[in-house]
């Protein structure tokens, strides 16, 4: 059987509006490869291609890699898989593209609360994916990706369970100050209905229909096999 393709969308920023250093989060990424390449990369289950708004090299969140520096997954996918993300593809490549993908996934990170969220391309290229029959993927921050796309008419997140970050763990972080706007609000701006676990931190992931979320760095797992089990690999 051919592998599946997926493209991955990685955040172009490298700061916050505040001048902070942001990026795309570590393991919110590497878990998730895993879960859908499998154990033998030499034979994958899944064809990845990495793209950002910019092309290039996609800024890591090094305080990601300092969270994660314990987690063998995370510290292998930093060793290992750095053409990935320092020789991203453009993402307006990808326009017109979707048939020729099984799936696209937003790993989190803030830096997607800056860019990806308005970004026009993005935006287009998840309508395209969703009324192709794809599944569309975030984790995290990821899920802001969703908020602005229409797809079909109208908000793609409207009357559509989701999930991503909190409020709560925003707040945990003291990073609420910095945002521009915040995920969990932005969801239920848009007519969809926000569901988070019942602890901080705690894993969560909600599929509904073809839009796959999952709520934090704690999920990234629980999207990589969501997905995985979406595309029947």
């Amino acid at each position: 059987m051919a592998a599946k393709k997926i493209l991955i969308v990685l955040t172009s920023r490298a700061q916050m509006n505040n001048g902070n250093p942001t990026g795309w989060y570590l393991p919110e990424l590497a878990h998730p490869y895993y879960d859908l390449v499998g154990p033998d990369e030499a034979n994958p289950k899944v064809e990845v291609v990495v793209a950002s708004p910019a092309g290039g090299v996609a800024p890591l969140d090094e305080g990601s890699v300092k969270m994660f520096e314990s987690d063998p997954e995370s510290v292998k996918f930093l060793n290992t898989k750095k053409p990935l993300w320092e020789q991203t593809r453009p993402l307006a490549d990808f326009l017109g593209k979707a048939a020729d993908f099984d799936a696209v996934f937003y790993p989190g990170g803030h830096g997607p609360m800056f860019d990806l969220v308005n970004d026009a391309t993005s935006l287009k290229l998840i309508q395209e994916f969703y009324e192709a029959g794809k599944p569309v993927a975030a984790v995290c921050h990821g899920p802001i990706v969703f908020v602005n796309v229409v797809a079909n008419g109208k908000p793609l997140l409207e009357g559509r369970e989701a999930t991503g970050f909190s409020n709560a763990e925003e707040d945990a972080v003291d990073m609420t100050k910095h945002m521009p706007v915040l995920l969990e609000d932005e969801i239920k701006r848009v007519g969809g209905k926000y569901v988070k676990a019942a602890e901080p931190w705690g894993e969560k992931v909600v599929v509904d229909g073809q839009v796959i979320t999952g709520q934090n760095p704690g999920s990234a797992h629980a999207v990589g096999i969501a997905l995985a089990k979406a595309l029947g690999i």
